[in-house]
């Protein structure tokens, strides 16, 4: 943890970090994961794989002529299903990571207000009745809207603290301001 990254301020914590697409990665997972649709759309995903792969068996073993073009155009179909849904996270990823990236360093700054990010060309101010839950884990705190149905969210990388007075301030900042799920 560097020094240099991190400042309190008398109003709040200020991180600054680099865009790392293992923090934006991260971010989005935790963010997939807290919504309902994501799990349905998983579970269909596999779902979808194993019925394709059921008529493949059928196309192959029922008790008349054997059709295996059939059968592997269903497990195409059901690899690419499944593939489609295991991809999206890294993909949703890369694309937040590409666009974070061009604004170059971030700075954070959180206090009782909220949260405020700002770039290159971005000024960006988000109250806590916004972002009213969040996730700890081993790398970040992931700022998660409250709808269940919902994309938003921010994050900010424990990486940019300068040691662990400054990480009990934030996550008290946070449990202040904001519930953990």
């Amino acid at each position: 943890m560097n020094e240099a990254t991190e400042h309190t301020t008398q109003d709040g914590l200020e991180l600054v970090y680099p865009p790392v697409f293992a923090d934006v990665s991260e971010a989005v997972r935790v963010r997939l994961r807290a919504t309902r649709w994501w799990r349905v759309l998983r579970w269909a995903a596999r779902g979808a794989c194993a019925l394709a792969f059921g008529v493949a068996a059928l196309a192959l073993f029922l008790p008349r002529e054997p059709e295996p073009g059939k059968a592997v155009e269903m497990i195409l179909l059901g690899l690419v299903a499944l593939a489609a849904a295991e991809l999206a996270p890294w993909a949703t990823a890369r694309s937040v990571f590409l666009l974070a990236r061009s604004q170059g360093e971030a700075r954070a700054v959180v206090d009782e207000d909220g949260g405020r990010w700002i770039t290159r060309d971005t000024d960006v101010v988000v109250r806590w009745a916004m972002l009213p839950q969040y996730v700890e884990t081993p790398r970040l705190f992931v700022l998660l809207t409250a709808r269940r149905t919902g994309t938003g969210f921010a994050y900010l990388p424990k990486s940019g603290l300068a040691g662990p007075a400054d990480l009990d301030r934030l996550r008290e900042i946070l449990d202040r301001n904001s519930s953990r799920v």
